[in-house]
């Protein structure tokens, strides 16, 4: 029905990739395109004789409108699913406006090099105006709403789990649960261990960028930043057990704080333990995790990209990871006049995850919902113009696809709350 083009072979990109082959009644065409292809050739050549989709691969530079354009219109697909890195959103945005395709992504647009002086101007004004500093925001992709209005094409933004599913729980909490929601807290916990000292479980550029910048949250009205990793709770999650977790800034709190009226306060939860806050507070204070470039042996290299060269590959970590993920939302509200809580998440089982798809739970649970955003613009279930987040289109068919492919999800309505 649909000829997809995805941009990407990295961990999500490969879970994602294999999930589309596994809904080849949706796709029946896919052409995988990265930079490096013999990446996407060796993907292509074990999922051949698998599935009905017919896989095709391309070399392409993300970074390059151009030659994001010309493969674009080699490969004529009816959309794109954008899952290389945030850093190229926007040039793979305006290649897909250039050539009339829908576009798909799982995080939103964060610049590469944060030292541009165009690119600081406004992201100062906007730290002065807002009250976060975080360097990815929607502003720049929500800039494109009227664009792909004008172009009659969707632009759905952040269908991986945090942003993605969580937003969808909060538009099926709204639908079916709740007349006004008061307060969300998103909680993000991976019980799994996969047996070094320290690694990311995702992309490490982007990952310890994220979790090293000052947390904030959403409360009446306004942003509260607060210093990184100020803010910590335990919590007791269903089938992981209690955990530290700490307070960090997230993309979707914007979009729910935009979207959800009446949300009194927003605020977003990730576990860690503490040989990785140990690890990452000496690697920060080294400068390894600056996006500054530095001169070494006559050449400029950026300490964070080295750093990312000499850890774990995040796809390499799902033989040896073992445990769970629990990540869901805590909602409180009034429904018919009373007070309400419930708590609506998923539990995703590491090693289950690598027998089927030959990967750990964290590339899993982004790649599956990349995978069902993409399949709903697709077959015209979520067709709303312009750019929008998740939570801004019907939830019922992407929560009943989650338990289809792979991430079934709990609705507690007596769960315990974060103070």
């Amino acid at each position: 029905m649909s000829r997809l083009l995805v941009i990407g072979c990295g961990g999500v990109a490969q879970v994602a990739i294999r999930k589309c082959c596994q809904n080849s009644e949706v796709f029946t065409e896919l052409c995988i395109a990265s930079r490096t292809k013999s990446k996407c050739d060796a993907l292509a050549q074990k999922l051949e004789g698998k599935t009905a989709t017919k896989v095709t691969t391309a070399q392409v530079n993300a970074d390059n409108v151009d030659e994001i354009i010309s493969l674009i219109k080699s490969y004529k697909p009816d959309l794109v699913l954008n899952v290389a890195l945030p850093y190229q959103d926007l040039a793979i945005m305006d290649a897909c406006l250039a050539c009339g395709v829908h576009y798909v992504d799982t995080a939103n647009y964060e610049p590469e090099d944060t030292d541009d002086p165009e690119w600081r101007k406004i992201y100062e004004k906007r730290c002065k105006d807002l009250g976060f500093s975080a360097y990815f925001d929607y502003s720049w992709q929500w800039a494109y709403d009227q664009k792909f209005k004008d172009a009659g094409l969707t632009a759905l933004l952040g269908t991986g789990f945090d942003p993605g599913v969580t937003s969808v729980f909060t538009a099926y909490a709204k639908k079916h649960y709740f007349d006004e929601i008061h307060t969300i807290d998103i909680l993000d916990c991976n019980g799994g261990d996969h047996g070094y000292p320290f690694a990311t479980n995702f992309n490490p550029e982007v990952n310890l960028r994220e979790v090293s910048a000052p947390g904030s949250y959403w409360e009446d009205g306004h942003w509260v930043e607060v210093p990184a990793m100020s803010i910590k709770r335990e919590y007791d999650f269903p089938q992981v057990g209690k955990k530290d977790m700490y307070l960090l800034h997230h993309e979707e709190i914007e979009a729910l704080a935009k979207n959800i009226p009446g949300v009194k306060r927003i605020r977003f939860f990730m576990t860690f333990g503490q040989s990785y806050l140990t690890h990452m507070k000496c690697l920060e204070n080294v400068g390894m995790l600056s996006t500054t470039p530095i001169d070494f042996n006559g050449q400029k290299i950026v300490p964070i990209q080295f750093l990312k060269a000499l850890l774990p590959d995040p796809a390499s970590l799902g033989p040896r990871t073992v445990g769970k993920t629990n990540i869901g939302c805590i909602f409180t509200g009034i429904k018919d006049g009373k007070e309400k809580t419930i708590f609506i998440y998923n539990v995703c089982d590491h090693q289950e995850c690598y027998q089927e798809v030959e990967s750990q739970a964290i590339s899993y649970t982004t790649g599956v919902p990349a995978m069902i955003g993409t399949a709903l613009v697709a077959t015209g279930k979520w067709n709303t113009r312009g750019a929008h987040t998740t939570d801004e289109f019907d939830p019922d068919p992407y929560m009943e696809m989650l338990n289809k492919f792979g991430l079934p999800w709990v609705v507690d309505e007596n769960p315990a709350t974060v103070e």
